[in-house]
């Protein structure tokens, strides 16, 4: 399933380890979650992306677009993937 990013979040500067804990809820957990951050990649605060990894999920920032392929992409291999999209 490909639940959204929590309703707080409204561009890339809201992405933090809080608006994130859905993803670290889920069950079975995720391997990867894929970020698409509009119409260009932005950069996350790498206390966040550190935090994720220390859960046990890696996290992959991407323009919107591109994330939706790569969602895809994963879900035909059977990964263990989420995505949290903000629209382009």
């Amino acid at each position: 399933s490909k639940p959204a990013v929590s309703p707080q979040v409204g561009s890339h500067r809201d992405i933090s380890h809080e608006s994130l804990s859905l993803f670290r809820l889920l069950e079975p957990q995720i391997e990867i979650l894929v970020l698409g951050t509009g119409d260009r990649v932005e950069r996350l605060h790498p206390a966040t992306l550190k935090q994720m990894r220390e859960c046990g999920i890696a996290v992959e920032v991407q323009d919107t677009a591109n994330a939706c392929a790569t969602f895809n992409f994963l879900m035909n291999e059977r990964r263990m993937v989420a995505a949290g999209l903000i629209p382009p």
